[in-house]
């Protein structure tokens, strides 16, 4: 399959529009074990959602449960839920705060949302940890040759998930990826993540879709916020195994799903080597996982790409 793919024409559709679609990437086999280990994790997680317990209440909590219901659309149970992980955090990092105001704080060290739309959608985090055997679509040579071409030979992984926009849901709101959007404008004309989307399910038009704005990379500003239509998107449609591709700097959003199933996705993500990562992989991984690996399954995840430990 990858000696069919006109990798140049891709990239350089890429770097012209902003984004692009690769039509049955995965083989059967492929689609059908990713199909699995994400619907078993997402009926696990949803009939359990991670609410830990250590921390120490602070007075600001009140701000970061409105800051979270105003951000997403998520229900009280996980506002509360929110509120537990960021309790957690701060008392995995010696109960240290952020210097700015919770809503100003960088995307990249917070706890999001699992469940959200009310939870009728869902994400799963840090997927490497939890399934392993999806590791194969990290380096994945149509994806990883492209993402090194623009990004750089030594980029590594940005964020791992897999996410379903549940069914009869109004779709997201136009943004472009963490942490542009906390970038104050004019925001870099090169991009400084690569997102992949891999298919679970065929992407419709109905069914919650992913948008993109073409060319919206090179106006290297934030999109206006909301999740109305925009005259020139495109949708991104594509039968389950493909891929879809879009710098950081593209304006999408997912789109409503009208339908009564969800669309599931796998999202893997990579950034420039000298950008801090959505995701710690290192630091949960166990030793006997990581040596299962390919040398560049674990570099992509931060294995020696971290300043070194001096002495």
């Amino acid at each position: 399959m990858t000696g069919q793919i006109d990798i140049k024409a891709v990239t350089q559709q890429l770097a012209e529009e902003g984004y692009a679609v690769i039509e049955n990437v995965l083989s059967k086999e492929q689609l059908e074990l990713a199909r699995k280990r994400v619907a078993e994790l997402m009926e696990k997680e949803l009939a359990q959602p991670f609410h830990p317990t250590e921390g120490t209440p602070a007075e600001d909590e009140a701000e970061i449960s409105a800051y979270y219901k105003k951000s997403y659309d998520i229900s009280d149970a996980e506002a509360e839920r929110m509120v537990a992980r960021v309790r957690y955090y701060r008392h995995q990092n010696a109960d240290t705060r952020w210097p700015v105001p919770f809503n100003k704080v960088s995307k990249n060290l917070i706890p999001l949302p699992t469940l959200f739309d009310q939870d009728k959608s869902q994400r799963v985090w840090n997927l490497i940890n939890k399934a392993p055997d999806l590791a194969p679509l990290v380096e994945h040579p149509v994806v990883l040759s492209m993402v090194r071409h623009i990004l750089g030979q030594d980029c590594n992984l940005h964020d791992f998930q897999s996410t379903s926009i549940g069914p009869h849901t109004g779709g997201g709101s136009w943004h472009v990826d963490a942490p542009l959007g906390q970038i104050a404008e004019p925001l870099p004309e090169f991009p400084l993540t690569i997102q992949n989307v891999w298919l679970l399910d065929d992407f419709t038009e109905h069914n919650g879709a992913t948008r993109v704005m073409p060319r919206s990379h090179k106006l290297r500003k934030s999109p206006p916020w909301g999740s109305d239509p925009m005259e020139g998107e495109v949708t991104l449609t594509a039968p389950a195994g493909s891929v879809a591709i879009w710098l950081s700097n593209t304006w999408h959003r997912s789109g409503q799903n009208t339908t009564d199933k969800p669309r599931r996705a796998i999202l893997c993500n990579y950034n420039l080597s000298w950008l801090r990562g959505f995701c710690d992989f290192t630091s949960t991984l166990s030793p006997e996982v990581a040596a299962g690996f390919s040398n560049d399954v674990r570099y992509l995840l931060g294995y020696s790409a971290y300043a070194p430990k001096t002495r």
